[in-house]
């Protein structure tokens, strides 16, 4: 039997020790760590098994080389990824990246992140992520199609439906699925469903591009009404201006909310009389269809343009985070409380430094950690993946509302382990311990495997 007590630090110690060279693994860990530890203490089966020392070390990592040929007849290399993180409670699932500087390190903390993402969800989903530092920026749709089958040729080797089931991600949007997937097909001789993320015309789903930044409003909605508060009326900046950063702009607009400000890497717009659908059309149009930059909408509708800002000095009573990990810093944290914010939901992942997080929550700003808020993407794509085992295809109406259900579900679990007496509601702390207990508690009727 080992110690009665877990120490957060030095469970930290032993874990860079072990990985070292993993800051954004390390921050990940620790964010958990602060949370579930407590809990750990008072529960000494999960001690006695070391049950948060196997979870933090993936089940298996995948690393391959994937040659290919452009489109002047050059041998390229790239590196391909997928690390396994936990099957616990159902085959690994989670997105693959294609950006040019992916790491093992960013790979590793998003698998973790995924383990208690996918537990609150409460669909039997596991954890996995993957990719490759191949950049699809710049290349033409053959040198895509040849990368992509060239990465599948290896990895359909490590994937399938009841093993584990990849999705987009960055980079890797509808024309690289479509890729992946038909080489998956060409070599297994299967039809069935192995990738999310699909076109509708091949068992793809409805809701599944909209649905993490759909998710991430239901869930700040949820949020506020515990709190007697609403999205009516609320003025809101949203950072970024990519798939969930368009849809939460969207659905923060349909719910009565209140879109003042959006941004890309060359700077921010302020609509100061609040974005219209119209608007919003037009913006989803230029970035999804023409790739253009943010300051084509600051020209065309006349509003201003913050070159190289972010959105977080514009005053808000809302902010969503929906960009890219550790965005939001402590001087972000600190400008948004004296602006008057009251609520912030992590639409991208782990997009706020750790120490942004506590300043946030001390100074009583209602936080809703990524894991939590962002799980809306992965929910629809685990509704994919039932809708592929049934045959079938469900409507938009009837898969937003499961959406919205499942969404609720997570706030639940967040309140059930996030209330103290007396204090405001950790949805940190709720949702890690949440997400934690389900996965430990699989591990633990396993035993020792």
């Amino acid at each position: 039997m080992f110690s009665n007590k877990l120490s957060i630090e030095e469970f930290m110690l032993g874990l860079t020790k072990r990985n070292p060279h993993e800051p954004e693994f390390h921050q990940a860990v620790r964010e958990v760590a602060e949370s579930v530890i407590p809990f750990i203490n008072q529960n000494p089966q999960y001690i006695d098994t070391r049950i948060l020392e196997r979870m933090t070390e993936p089940d298996r990592i995948i690393s391959f080389r994937v040659c290919w040929e452009d489109d002047q007849g050059k041998i390229r290399v790239n590196r391909g990824y997928r690390v396994q993180f936990n099957n616990a409670i159902g085959p690994y699932k989670g997105g693959l990246r294609f950006t040019s500087n992916l790491t093992l390190d960013t790979l590793k903390f998003l698998g973790f992140e995924q383990t208690f993402k996918n537990s609150l969800t409460t669909l039997p989903l596991g954890a996995a992520k993957g990719g490759s530092d191949f950049n699809p920026k710049g290349k033409s749709d053959r040198e895509v199609m040849r990368f992509c089958q060239a990465f599948m040729s290896e990895l359909h080797k490590h994937i399938g439906p009841d093993i584990d089931i990849p999705a987009g991600d960055i980079g890797v949007g509808g024309r690289e699925i479509s890729y992946l997937f038909g080489q998956y097909k060409r070599l297994e001789n299967k039809f069935h469903g192995v990738l999310t993320g699909k076109g509708l015309e091949y068992g793809g789903s409805l809701v599944r591009k909209e649905a993490t930044g759909f998710g991430t409003v239901f869930f700040m909605d949820e949020m506020l009404k515990e709190h007697g508060e609403s999205l009516e009326g609320k003025r809101c900046v949203v950072s970024g201006s990519g798939n969930v950063a368009l849809y939460t702009a969207e659905k923060i607009i349909q719910l009565g909310g209140i879109v003042i400000a959006m941004s890309d890497s060359s700077g921010a717009i302020h609509v100061k009389e609040g974005m219209t659908q119209e608007q919003l059309e037009w913006l989803i149009d230029l970035k999804e269809n023409r790739r253009g930059r943010i300051k084509e909408f600051a020209d065309h509708f006349h509003c201003d343009f913050l070159p190289d800002s972010k959105v977080w000095p514009i005053p808000a009573q809302l902010a969503f985070a929906c960009a890219t990990q550790n965005e939001l810093d402590i001087d972000d944290a600190k400008t948004l409380v004296k602006n008057g914010c009251i609520a912030v939901a992590e639409g991208a992942n782990m997009p706020s430094t750790l120490e942004a997080a506590h300043f946030l929550k001390k100074n009583k700003v209602l936080f809703a950690p990524a894991k939590a808020a962002n799980a809306g993407g992965v929910a629809v794509s685990g509704l994919e993946m039932t809708q592929n085992s049934m045959r079938l295809s469900w409507s938009m109406e009837e898969l937003e509302d499961r959406l919205k259900s499942i969404m609720g579900r997570i706030h639940e679990q967040c309140l059930q382990y996030g209330k103290q007496e007396g204090q405001p509601v950790d949805y940190v702390r709720g949702a890690n311990i949440a997400g934690f207990k389900k996965v430990a508690d699989a591990m633990l009727a396993y035993g020792v495997v």
